[in-house]
């Protein structure tokens, strides 16, 4: 299986000592199950939506082209909140986004994280719900990671780097509660 992970710096995994992110350490999980993954990080740092919607497609397209095992995960917002971009603008980017991919592989969507600056963190709270609701209208599996976000590990490791970005505590609390995830778990029967 081929997963391209879609999305900002969250999904690079700045702040990452071991160089994982979330997406590093749920597809190393996946491997030591016996699911045999390979994982594109295709996270950019300070990426908004439009910048997301615009290159997603080809840089997906050039890793999954003609793969009938090809999977797509997408996170994206934060940087959307951080710069108080519209939200009806991130909301029509991520509804392109999430139709076109749903149309082309298995797709999923893990909401944005907030940031450790209070009004960018209400806006990304807030486009949360948002997303909650466009991602169900668009039958693609969605997670609220938010509170993730907010915890004693995450918000520790961030205050010692950016303020935003966690190190390996935050990452790895991120990819457990993904991993605990229905829409996730489903991709990976038992062996």
């Amino acid at each position: 299986m081929r997963i391209c992970f879609v999305g900002d710096s969250f999904v690079n995994g700045v702040g990452d000592d071991d160089g994982l992110g979330w997406a590093g350490r749920l597809c190393a999980t996946a491997r030591r199950s016996g699911h045999d993954v390979t994982r594109y990080d295709l996270g950019v740092r300070g990426n908004t939506s439009a910048q997301i919607a615009e290159r997603w497609e080809r840089e997906v397209e050039a890793r999954l082209r003609l793969r009938e095992d090809g999977r797509v995960v997408f996170s994206f917002g934060s940087n959307d909140g951080v710069q108080g971009i519209d939200p009806l603008h991130t909301l029509a980017h991520a509804d392109a986004i999430l139709s076109r991919a749903r149309s082309l592989w298995p797709s999923l969507m893990v909401g944005p994280l907030p940031v450790g600056a209070a009004p960018a963190d209400v806006r990304i709270d807030a486009l949360c719900r948002s997303l909650a609701t466009l991602s169900a209208d668009r039958g693609v599996p969605y997670l609220r990671v938010y509170e993730v976000g907010t915890s004693e590990v995450f918000r520790r490791e961030a205050a010692l780097d950016d303020g935003a970005h966690p190190n390996r505590g935050g990452y790895a609390a991120l990819a457990d509660t993904i991993a605990a995830w229905e829409a996730w778990t489903s991709w990976f029967p038992r062996p």
